[in-house]
């Protein structure tokens, strides 16, 4: 018999990563009560030549689940298309997938299918005693790994510097997106391929929202 996580199904479309990277700085932060995502906008070819400015490097994926990639933006579309539609099959046949469940699959799809992306999934999960927030690393080989607050990308040095800092994982929303935001600037301020304002996801038990700041 064919395990739930077998059921939410692999990936092959076929797809191959564009050339176009996304540079750089993604940040999540858990709170009590929700969390953030955020990340940069700007795209380079290669990491020398911009060619984008407002690039949203955060997609919703569930519910109340959004992820932040870096990586090829080919890549990343590819994976995102995937993921989405297996966890549609997944919660046909099983219910809600948990924040968990999406991070342990999405993992399982980058180290199977090649995608040359990292990711940060951010979440919550919301039952009986209310919502539980969560964070989840995805490396670019498929590691998976539960923290309270990630960096990734060419700025991840720099934004770990302002968020170990200034993080307060027991937060309120507003701390938690002011820390993220702040640490995702720090970076861009060193960081050449990173820049060009900030995309914000707010995470909580009514849902997502995803937002332009400067």
């Amino acid at each position: 018999m064919r395990s739930e996580l077998e059921e939410f199904g692999g990936i092959d479309d076929g797809t191959e990563p564009t050339g176009i990277e996304t540079g750089t700085t993604i940040v999540a932060v858990a709170g009590s009560e929700g969390a953030v995502l955020a990340a940069d906008r700007r795209a380079s070819l290669g990491g020398r030549l911009v060619t984008n400015r407002s690039v949203r490097k955060i997609e919703p994926v569930a519910e109340r689940a959004a992820l932040a990639f870096s990586g090829t933006v080919g890549g990343a579309q590819a994976f995102l298309r995937g993921l989405r539609a297996h966890r549609r099959r997944y919660e046909q046949r099983h219910g809600e997938a948990s924040v968990e469940t999406i991070a342990t699959v999405a993992g399982r799809l980058i180290a199977e299918g090649g995608f040359g992306v990292g990711l940060l999934l951010a979440g919550v999960d919301r039952d009986e005693s209310g919502p539980t927030p969560a964070v989840y690393e995805i490396d670019p080989a498929g590691g998976v790994l539960a923290t309270e607050y990630a960096a990734s990308g060419s700025g991840t040095q720099l934004a770990y510097g302002a968020l170990e800092g200034s993080v307060d994982t027991g937060g309120t929303p507003e701390a938690i997106e002011e820390t993220a935001i702040g640490a995702v600037r720090a970076a861009s301020e060193r960081d050449a391929v990173s820049g060009d304002g900030v995309t914000v996801a707010r995470l909580s038990g009514a849902g997502v929202s995803i937002e332009e700041v400067a």
